[in-house]
């Protein structure tokens, strides 16, 4: 069920000290400046510089002003998050900003125990129609996590049942100074397109869309959670790396939960549908001891190695153009 901003922050209880992703635009200048206010003293602000804009250092002296005006300390980390061929422009970014956070946690510059950031309802619905655009699995439709840990953080999305006009009517009655990211209008970008375009239509025809999608992804994440759960099982029997045989006894739907969750869990690769599908019918056809498998999964290749099916990287110092963050 959708929230009003004041229920969303009235009912986030994070472990203290707290820092905020901080970008200068509208949900986190709401999310830092009610932070700030209900836990004085324990928030710090942690502004990431992309350097992807020439706008960038404008927004970070607008940070530093705002921060100063609140009274909450300000960290800034500059990062290159230009994306390599191949990979989005956003998940370049989104993996920057968060290893940059890591970073700044792992060597003792923030005292934190949590971090917020201000994903809300209208960001929820444009992950959810952008995974369903790309032909996504569970993962993908399961959307955005309200919580999770990394790097021995605890990562929070409070105002994600708040929606994005919610957010900037408080900020209105609260006069808060913010800025607009150009490239938020950018409709180059899919998401762009996505709120420019698809969610007004959705609004007038579906009004309380943001509800039944959410909980849609709610019920694609639970199931996530039962596949893991039962690949986790599936692995423990065929061994890893896993039996050929022992595979083969597997329904087929069992096998491709059982390999993806394999290949991510032990080498943090994640097959493309087509590259799952030929893998499963080559298991299926391995019948004799001479019969070879491999082929390219992910950053590297399947192999069979005798009776177990095996996985390596033939340039395992090759950054990873999937990193794994919700």
């Amino acid at each position: 069920m959708t929230r009003s901003f004041e229920q969303a922050i009235a009912d986030f209880a994070p472990a203290l000290p707290l820092a905020v992703a901080y970008s200068g635009g509208a949900d986190s200048t709401a999310l830092l400046l009610a932070c700030a206010r209900q836990w004085p003293g324990q928030v710090t602000a942690v502004h990431v510089h992309h350097g992807l804009q020439a706008a960038g250092d404008d927004f970070e002296r607008h940070c530093r002003s705002f921060c100063a005006d609140l009274n909450v300390p300000l960290v800034v980390q500059k990062v290159d998050a230009r994306h390599a061929p191949g990979q989005s422009p956003e998940a370049a970014a989104r993996h920057a900003r968060y290893q940059a956070i890591d970073a700044l946690a792992l060597h003792g510059q923030l005292a934190i125990q949590t971090i917020a950031i201000a994903q809300h309802a209208d960001d929820q619905v444009e992950t959810l129609l952008l995974a369903l655009s790309r032909g996504a699995g569970l993962p993908g439709l399961s959307a955005m996590a309200a919580q999770w840990q990394r790097g021995g953080l605890t990562y929070c999305r409070p105002l994600l049942q708040v929606s994005g006009i919610a957010i900037r009517d408080w900020l209105q009655t609260e006069g808060a100074r913010f800025i607009e990211d150009p490239s938020n209008v950018d409709e180059r970008f899919t998401r762009n397109r996505i709120r420019a375009r698809v969610l007004p239509v959705l609004q007038a025809c579906f009004p309380q869309f943001r509800d039944t999608f959410t909980r849609s992804s709610r019920h694609a994440a639970q199931a996530q959670v039962l596949l893991q759960e039962v690949a986790a099982e599936d692995l423990a029997r065929v061994g890893v790396p896993p039996d050929v045989k022992a595979l083969q006894a597997l329904s087929p739907a069992r096998l491709a939960n059982l390999l993806r969750h394999w290949l991510l869990s032990a080498h943090q690769a994640t097959p493309t549908s087509a590259q799952l599908e030929a893998l499963t019918a080559q298991i299926a056809a391995c019948r004799t001891r001479g019969h070879q498998i491999h082929l390219k999964v992910g950053q590297g290749f399947c192999v069979r190695r005798g009776k177990v099916l095996d996985w390596y990287n033939p340039h395992p110092l090759q950054p990873s153009s999937n990193p794994s963050c919700p």
